[in-house]
C-alpha cells in the first residue's frame, strides 16, 4: 500500500515539541561547579594543549571521530529541485536521524547558502577540523561532480555525495545478485542508463568497477541516447557517449540484459520490456512512481527481475543500507577518504549478505517466512540488524588495505561487539512490530472512537495499512472531530452501539453476557445496559470473532478498562492471572518491564506466572533470549524482608518449573542491568555474563513509578502497557497515551492477533 501522507500531519510532526528532529545533548555530567570546571575553563585547556602538540588527540578528547557534516547548498533536493539551503535543512535533518538510528553517528547539518562550486567547496574544506566525515546531499549535477572530487582531494577526511554513491553502491549488489540468479556473466551482458545525472553517472562508473565493459553501457538523458556525434557534451556524458547507432531509449533497449532508470515515471513501456533479452533486470528507481510500474513489468515479462526505490515492492533499492555502515566503516579506522577499493567492499559485502539465512527477527519484521536469495530477494532489507556489523566492517578493512586508514583494527570480533552496542541489535523492535502488522493487518476495536486521538490514530494505521479500524463511537460526535481536523477515516467502519440499527446487536449480545454472568450476580437488565458500554460492546465484537483486536483505556482508569475483558475474552488457557509489561528502549538497549500494570502485590507463585508470561513476551519481540532479573532492595541476600525473600522463592520456583531460563534474583535494579559491576561483586550470577534484559518488579509500585519516570525523565522510548495472559488480543492504554504511542500499540495488538490465528491453525 502506498503510503498517504497528510499535509498538516507532516507539518505538526516538524513543529510540534521542540521544532525540527534533532538536538544536541551532552554525553558527560554537569551537575557541579567540579563538572562545568572540567567541561569549560579551566579544565578544557588540558585537552586543547594535548590537540595543539598532537593533532590526532582531537579524536581522543572530543566528538570529531563520530561527527558527520550532512552539508547541502539545496540545489537539487530529491523530488522537488532546487528550493535553496533553507528549504532543504528538513531533509538534511532527517538524513542526521538515520545516521543516528542505524550507525550511531552523530550530525549537524550545515546549510551553504553558495551555488558557485568553488565557493562552495571553500567553505566545507574550511570546517574540516568539525568532523569526521562529510557527506554531501542533494546538491545538482554537474556541479556535484566537481565539489566532491575537489572536497576529496583537499580533504583528509571521508567525503561521499551520497545522492551519487548510495544508490550506485546498493543498486550495484543487486546487480550482482541479479546476474547470479540468471547466470550471466557481468562482462557479457547490455546495460542501457535512463538519465545522466550524479546519479546515473556515479552508478554506470561503478558498474564499470564490476566487470561490465563500457561499450556494453548505452546511456539517455532526456534528449535521447548520449552518442559520441552529438555536441554539447560535458566531460561526464562524454565518457559514457556511445558510438551505436540508436538514437532513443525504445531502440537502445533492444536485445538489453538490463536497463537501470534514475529518471522519471513511466517512460519504460511494457512493449519496450518485451524486446529485452531472456530473463531481463529492471532498475526502475525513479520516485516516488517508477519508469515503469512493478504490476505492469511483471506482467509483461514474467522472467523479468524488477527492483524498485519502493518499499512496497520486492528488491526496494534503499540508500539506507549503506551511507550509515560506509561512513562508520571508514571513521572508525580514520581513513583519510571513501575510495573504490572502499565502496566495492560495501557491494560485495551488501550482495553477500543476501545470500545468507535471514534471521527470524527480520522474517518477522517483514511477515514473509520465504525471503532468501532469489528474484525477489537480491539485496537485505533496511530492518536487518546484521548490517552494521557485516558492511562497516567490510569497509573498514579494505581502507586498512588500500592505505587510507590511519588507524589500525585487530580485534574484529571486539569491533563487533562494538558496533552492536552502539545502537543495540534490537533497537529496532517498534519499527519491525509496525513491519510485521503491515505484512496482514487484522481488525482492531477502539472503544474510545469519539475522541481526537483515536481518530486520528485510526487514519493512521489504515493509510499505512497496519490495521483494520472498528470505531465505536457517536456517530455526530465522530463527524464532528472529521470535520474540525480534516480527518481522512476511509477504510475505517464505525459503529454506534447506542443506535437503533443495533438494537438486535445488542440484545445478542446481552444473552450471551447473561449466561456466563446470570450466576455472578448480574441481572438482565444489567447485562443489557453494560452492553450498551462500547468496552463492553467491543469486547464482545473480540469475543465472537467478529474483531481481531481491541484497545481502549485512553479516557478511563485501567482497572476499569480492563475488567470488560476478564469478564467476557477471560485468561488464557493455563493461566490464573494476567500481567503488563512495558518495552523501554534506550541507548544501552531495550529493557522488558513486568509487571507494571495489573498484579498489585502478586505473592512469590503468582510471580512465577508473571515470569513465564514476560519470557513470552520477550520472545515475540526479540530473536534473544530473556535475561531475567526478579529485583527487589537487596542482592542475594545481603537484606532480610518480605520483598527479597518473596523474589528468591520465586526464582527458585521459576528455575524448578522453567529449567533453561536464565533467571536470577533477589537483586538490585542498578546492578542488575550493570554486567561489569555483577561480574565484579557477584560473579556467580546467572546474569553477570551479559547482564538482565527483562526485569521483574516485585509489585506493582516499584513497576509503575519505575517505567514513568524514564518516560519522563530517562529519555527512553516506551512502548506499552503490553498485556499479556488474555485468552484474545485485549489491550488497555494508559489515560493520555500519545497517538505515536497508540499507533505503536494499534501495531502490537495486531501481532497478537496474527500470532492467535496462526495458533489456531
Amino acid at each position: 500500500m502506498k503510503l498517504k501522507i497528510n499535509k498538516q500531519d507532516a507539518l505538526d510532526y516538524h513543529e510540534q515539541g521542540q521544532p525540527g528532529k534533532i538536538e544536541v545533548v551532552p554525553t558527560k555530567l554537569m551537575n557541579s561547579q567540579l563538572d562545568l570546571a572540567l567541561a569549560y575553563s579551566p579544565g578544557v585547556a588540558e585537552p586543547c594543549k594535548e590537540i595543539a602538540n598532537k593533532k590526532e588527540n582531537v579524536y581522543k578528547y572530543t566528538s570529531k571521530g563520530n561527527l558527520v557534516g550532512v552539508i547541502s547548498n539545496g540545489t537539487a533536493v530529491l523530488g522537488l529541485g532546487n528550493i535553496g539551503p533553507d528549504a532543504s535543512k528538513p531533509v538534511m535533518e532527517g538524513k542526521g536521524v538515520l545516521f543516528k538510528k542505524f550507525a550511531g553517528i552523530d550530525v549537524f547539518d550545515i546549510e551553504v547558502d553558495a551555488t558557485d562550486p568553488d565557493e562552495f567547496i571553500k567553505v566545507v574544506k574550511a570546517l574540516e577540523p568539525t568532523f569526521g566525515g562529510i557527506n554531501l546531499e542533494d546538491i545538482k549535477a554537474p556541479e556535484s561532480f566537481k565539489i566532491e572530487k575537489e572536497l576529496k582531494e583537499k580533504l583528509n577526511i571521508p567525503v561521499m555525495h551520497d545522492d551519487q554513491h548510495g544508490t550506485a553502491i546498493i543498486s550495484a549488489a543487486a546487480l550482482l545478485n541479479a546476474l547470479e540468479v540468471v547466470k550471466k556473466k557481468v562482462d557479457k551482458i547490455k546495460l542501457v542508463m535512463n538519465g545522466a545525472g550524479a546519479a546515473a553517472i556515479s552508478c554506470a562508473k561503478l558498474y564499470k568497477s564490476l566487470g561490465v565493459k563500457p561499450e556494453n553501457i548505452i546511456m539517455c538523458d532526456s534528449k535521447g541516447v548520449i552518442r559520441a556525434d552529438r555536441g554539447g557534451l560535458d566531460e561526464y556524458k562524454q565518457e559514457f557517449a556511445t558510438k551505436k547507432d540508436v538514437n532513443t531509449l525504445h531502440e537502445a533497449i533492444k536485445d538489453a540484459d538490463v536497463f537501470v532508470g534514475l529518471s522519471v515515471a513511466n517512460v519504460l513501456s511494457a512493449d519496450d520490456l518485451k524486446k529485452m533479452a531472456k530473463h531481463p533486470i529492471v532498475f526502475a528507481l525513479a520516485n516516488p512512481n517508477p519508469e515503469i510500474s512493478y504490476d505492469l513489468a511483471t506482467e509483461a515479462r514474467k522472467d523479468v527481475i524488477m527492483a524498485t526505490g519502493r518499499s512496497d515492492h520486492p528488491n526496494q533499492v534503499n540508500n539506507v543500507l549503506g551511507f550509515p555502515y560506509i561512513f562508520r566503516g571508514a571513521m572508525d579506522v580514520r581513513a583519510t577518504k571513501i575510495n573504490e577499493e572502499m565502496k566495492l567492499a560495501a557491494v560485495k559485502a551488501i550482495a553477500n549478505l543476501a545470500k545468507e539465512p535471514v534471521p527470524e527477527i527480520v522474517l518477522k519484521a517483514y511477515g514473509d517466512r520465504t525471503l532468501r536469495f532469489g528474484r525477489d530477494y537480491l539485496i537485505p532489507k533496511p530492518l536487518d540488524p546484521r548490517l552494521i556489523y557485516t558492511i562497516s566492517p567490510a569497509v573498514a578493512k579494505a581502507a586498512m588495505e588500500s592505505g587510507t586508514a590511519r588507524k589500525k583494527i585487530t580485534d574484529w570480533d571486539a569491533y563487533e561487539s562494538d558496533l552492536k552496542s552502539r545502537i543495540g541489535t534490537d533497537q529496532k523492535i517498534v519499527s519491525n512490530a509496525i513491519a510485521r502488522a503491515k505484512q496482514n493487518p487484522k481488525s482492531v476495536v477502539f472503544a474510545e472512537a469519539d475522541h481526537y486521538k483515536i481518530l486520528k490514530t485510526a487514519e493512521i494505521v489504515a493509510s499505512e495499512g497496519i490495521a483494520k479500524p472498528i470505531l465505536l463511537g457517536h456517530k455526530e460526535k465522530i463527524d464532528e472531530i472529521v470535520d474540525q481536523y480534516k480527518i481522512n477515516l476511509s477504510g475505517c467502519t464505525i459503529i454506534d452501539p447506542s443506535d437503533p440499527k443495533q438494537r438486535k446487536r445488542v440484545d445478542k449480545y446481552a444473552d450471551i453476557f447473561y449466561e456466563r454472568r446470570k450466576r455472578k450476580g448480574l441481572t438482565y437488565k444489567e447485562c443489557r445496559k453494560q452492553m450498551l458500554s462500547r468496552n463492553y460492546f467491543g469486547t464482545m465484537m473480540l469475543e465472537l470473532g467478529e474483531a481481531d483486536a481491541f484497545i481502549s483505556g485512553l479516557t478511563k482508569d485501567y482497572a476499569t478498562s480492563l475488567r470488560p475483558g476478564l469478564q467476557i475474552v477471560g485468561v488464557a488457557d493455563g493461566y490464573k492471572k494476567v500481567c503488563g509489561m512495558f518495552v523501554i528502549s534506550s541507548k544501552k538497549g531495550d529493557f522488558f518491564f513486568a509487571d507494571t500494570t495489573v498484579q498489585v502485590d502478586p505473592t512469590a507463585e503468582e510471580m512465577v506466572e508473571i515470569i513465564d508470561l514476560t519470557s513470552q513476551g520477550v520472545r515475540i519481540f526479540t530473536q534473544n533470549e530473556p535475561r531475567i532479573a526478579v529485583l527487589s532492595y537487596s542482592n542475594f541476600g545481603s537484606s532480610k524482608g518480605k520483598v527479597p525473600e518473596k523474589a528468591r522463592k520465586a526464582v527458585a520456583l521459576a528455575k524448578e518449573k522453567f529449567p533453561d531460563l536464565i533467571i536470577d534474583g533477589d537483586i538490585q535494579a542498578n546492578m542488575a542491568v550493570n554486567p561489569d559491576l555483577q561480574k565484579d561483586v557477584y560473579p556467580f550470577s546467572d546474569i553477570a555474563n551479559e547482564g538482565a534484559n527483562t526485569l521483574i518488579f516485585p509489585d506493582l509500585d516499584s513497576g509503575n513509578i519505575a517505567y514513568k519516570l524514564l518516560m519522563e525523565l530517562g529519555g527512553a522510548d516506551v512502548l506499552g502497557p503490553i498485556l499479556l495472559g488474555m485468552r484474545k488480543p485485549v489491550h488497555i492504554l494508559q489515560i493520555g497515551t500519545s497517538i505515536r504511542e497508540i499507533v505503536n500499540m494499534t501495531a502490537v495488538a495486531v501481532m497478537h492477533a496474527q500470532m492467535m490465528t496462526k495458533s489456531k491453525k
